[in-house]
This record gives structure tokens, C-alpha cells and sequence, in this order.
């Protein structure tokens, strides 16, 4: 199977390194060096101290024309619009499969204007780190969750499942929708708090006061989003928190890095949410400000 994967940040690359076992993968990057890089050097990939270089293959995205039998767009919300637009630009006369692997939810109104039978998103709870542009470090294992916004579990999809790959196993839901929303959860919490105070994810539950707002935080969320059952969604939220105790937020990265966030998916969709019922979400709106105030002060708008 030939497996393109649009994006070459750390969950694409991740995406590369792990797929390209089994399967004929083309990365398709947004700058011409990182693609040249690739080709050139090769893939590093690190985990647990022990590092490789292996071949990939990999084009500039103005190449892509969608003749792979699954594409992965890898991309950051931030970046997924313009990609969708330029990939409906793209004269094709045969349909494509087509997975999204995006945090928030912000993106899946711009998923029913694709004419592709066959359109499915997904949730990467792996941790990854992109030292350089042809450098990935997997710091953390995880599982990938897809699940069907449109069309048929088809073969060329379901290959993923049947044939696992060591560390990087894939898991199918039936609701695409309880399946982002639990993530929505976990990233709407976690990474604006750990953004704001710059600490890792566990000092949001070792530290008392940290605690406190982890909690309301949540209660005031998981209120907008009418979570069913918040016992069960506030343990798996602290067990993920556990889990990744170490770990910096992605969001916390591009602070850090000077590069926008995703917080207009996330927590910008709590927002949304939250308007079109008339609710107060004074945490959920105190947080997407200091978050956007971050991104400012590093010249962004």
C-alpha cells in the first residue's frame, strides 16, 4: 500500500518512521530544504537513547496529487486550511482516502466540502520531538485512535489494524465523535495550563494550587461540552496527566519556540460551544487570552 503523509512535524515524521516498516510512504513537506534534507540524509529517528537513519522518501506538498491509496494529513490546525484548500485545488479523476490527525475539533466543518467518499480522523497519543528537520525523537508511547467521519472501514484502511506494528498500534472506534471529544477534553486542560505556567504535566497534580484549577477547569469544560459521565472523563484526564508526567505540552512547546498554538481549535471551539448555549466560560476565556497574548508578545497577531 502507498501511504502519503502531508506534514513534516514531529506526529508526520513519527508517522514516517513507523509506517515506512511496512509500507510505501511518501513524505510530502511544506519547505523544499526539509524535503531535500530527507532525501538527502536520511531519517533520524531516536528512541530510548538508541538512534537510526533510514531512507525515506520525500516531495515538496505542491508534488502531492493524492495517487497514494491513503493520505495522512499530519499538518497543525493552524496550517490545515490552506492545505485543504490547495488539495481541492488539485485536478484528480479517482477518490481518495483520506485521514486527519488533528488536535481540537475546529477543523471537521471543513471536512464535509470534500467530495472523497472516504474521510477519516484521528486522535495520536504518542509523544514525539522534532530536534531538527530530519531528526524525530518518540518520547512517549501511545496508541493512534481512527475512527469514520465518512464512508466504509475499507481494506486499505483496515491493513493497519490487522498488520501491527511494534510500538505503534492502531485502535478503531465506532463514535468519531466521543473519540475527539475525550482528546478535546485532555488537550483543552493540560495544554493551556502547562502553556501559561510553563511546567510539565505532572506538576498539575503535585502542586496544590496547580490542582485546584486543573479541576475547575475542567468542571467549566466538560459543563460546555455536556459530558456524560465526568467522573469517568476527569480520571482519564488525570490518568493521561499521570501517564505523561514528564512531558511538556505540545503547546507549551510552541510557546516556548515562538510558533503559534492550537489553541483556536481547542479551546477556541470551547468558546464557540459555549456561546451558542449562552454559558459562562470565564476560565476556558481567561486562558485562550493569555494563550493568545503569548503568541503577541512572539509577533504573532
Amino acid at each position: 500500500m502507498k501511504i502519503g503523509i502531508i506534514g513534516g512535524g514531529s506526529i508526520g515524521l513519527l508517522f514516517a518512521h513507523y509506517l515506512n516498516k511496512m509500507y510505501d510512504v511518501t513524505i510530502y513537506t511544506r519547505s523544499k530544504e526539509q524535503a531535500e534534507m530527507l532525501m538527502s540524509k536520511g531519517l533520524i529517528f531516536e528512541k530510548d537513547n538508541n538512534s537510526i537513519t533510514e531512507r525515506v522518501n520525500a516531495l515538496t506538498f505542491s508534488s502531492w496529487t493524492g495517487e497514494e491509496e491513503l493520505t495522512i494529513i499530519a499538518v497543525k490546525q493552524y496550517h490545515l486550511l490552506n492545505v485543504i484548500r490547495q488539495m481541492k485545488e488539485i485536478n484528480q479523476n479517482h477518490q481518495h482516502t483520506l485521514l486527519f490527525v488533528q488536535n481540537g475539533m475546529g477543523h471537521l466543518k471543513w471536512l464535509n466540502d470534500f467530495t472523497e467518499s472516504h474521510i477519516f480522523v484521528g486522535t495520536v497519543e504518542h509523544g514525539a520531538l522534532k530536534v531538527s528537520p530530519n531528526y524525530i525523537i518518540h518520547t512517549g508511547n501511545g496508541q493512534t485512535k481512527i475512527a469514520s467521519f465518512k464512508g466504509d472501514l475499507l481494506d486499505k484502511i483496515r491493513k493497519l489494524f490487522d498488520s501491527p506494528i511494534d510500538h505503534f498500534p492502531f485502535v478503531f472506534e465506532d463514535d468519531y465523535h466521543e473519540m475527539l471529544l475525550q482528546k478535546l477534553i485532555i488537550n483543552a486542560v493540560i495544554n493551556p495550563l502547562t502553556a501559561i505556567l510553563a511546567v510539565p504535566n505532572g506538576e498539575l497534580l503535585e502542586n496544590p494550587h496547580f490542582y485546584r484549577i486543573f479541576k475547575e477547569l475542567f468542571i467549566e469544560i466538560s459543563n460546555v461540552l455536556n459530558i456524560s459521565n465526568s467522573d469517568k472523563a476527569f480520571a482519564q484526564l488525570e490518568n493521561v496527566c499521570r501517564k505523561t508526567a514528564a512531558n511538556r505540552s505540545s503547546m507549551l512547546k510552541d510557546v516556548d519556540e515562538k510558533r503559534p498554538t492550537e489553541v483556536d481549535a481547542i479551546l477556541g471551539y470551547v468558546l464557540e460551544k459555549g456561546k451558542e448555549k449562552a454559558m459562562n466560560t470565564p476560565l476556558t476565556k481567561s486562558f485562550y487570552y493569555l494563550i493568545k497574548g503569548k503568541e503577541y508578545e512572539k509577533g504573532g497577531n
